[in-house]
């Protein structure tokens, strides 16, 4: 059983079909940067979740809402713009204890509920105003409680189609990354896998204070690392890991 609640939302890019039938295609492969990468970095940073309410915001497939289930917390509220995702969690990672509703980040006001702890994966790039949305997820924390959210690193989302992510060798082997513009934040439209491809970029002090602003306590920031064995395995996937990391990790305290 799942129950299903629906709030209208914006569209997004996950509901393009060439953009969501490659990312599917991307999560169902076995070497993907989300399973190997940023999943055992954020569960590992998670609190305890036994008996613990959990909103999962960009809940996307459904994977983590159903991995905090399985970890013993008490119920699970994921919310999603995204119809295409939605409908994948729903058939694919439904549980009783998971109620799945389509909401935007604007809207996380109109629910009436607190948790124990909130939680997003590599959403938050998406967020027009990153500080009111911290100061909306501090609200819907009862005291004491966590944040705990992953997100592209800003060396990542400083990234403007330019020049090149990476410089590499005559074989394709990444020498160095190259920076351009981090300074300046804001939206980017980039060409990925679709053309217009929107991220927000802020640079790490902007997430930072406006983290602070918020009134929560950063605990712990990660970066995203990579095995040498992983490295070694597979280096035309993951070598680049080694010069510029690809997302950002914290855990907040209210």
């Amino acid at each position: 059983m799942i129950r299903e609640e629906t709030i209208m939302a914006k569209q997004n890019i996950y509901d393009n079909d060439a953009f969501y039938d490659n990312f599917k295609s991307l999560r169902d492969s076995d070497i993907n940067f989300n399973d190997l990468i940023e999943t055992p970095i954020i569960t590992a940073m998670m609190p305890d979740l036994k008996g613990k309410r959990v909103l999962d915001i960009g809940c996307g497939m459904g994977q983590h809402a159903m991995q905090y289930v399985k970890s013993g917390a008490r119920s699970v509220v994921g919310i999603d713009i995204s119809e295409k995702m939605l409908a994948y969690a729903k058939e694919h990672n439904s549980d009783e204890k998971i109620t799945y509703k389509r909401m935007a980040f604007e809207e996380l006001d109109s629910l009436d509920e607190k948790f124990d702890v909130i939680t997003s994966s590599l959403a938050f790039d998406y967020v027009e105003d990153f500080g009111k949305l911290m100061k909306t997820i501090y609200g819907k924390l009862d005291e004491s409680e966590y944040l705990v959210f992953s997100m592209s690193h800003p060396l990542s989302t400083a990234y403007d189609g330019v020049y090149d992510r990476y410089t590499r060798t005559e074989t394709g082997k990444r020498l160095y990354a190259n920076l351009h513009n981090y300074g300046i934040e804001g939206l980017r439209h980039i060409h990925w896998v679709v053309d217009d491809y929107e991220v927000y970029h802020r640079t790490v002090s902007t997430l930072i204070n406006e983290i602070a602003a918020a009134g929560f306590v950063i605990e712990e920031c990660q970066e995203s690392k990579i095995s040498e064995e992983l490295l070694q395995k597979y280096p035309d996937q993951f070598d680049g890991v080694i010069h510029q990391p690809d997302f950002i990790f914290f855990r907040c305290r209210k």
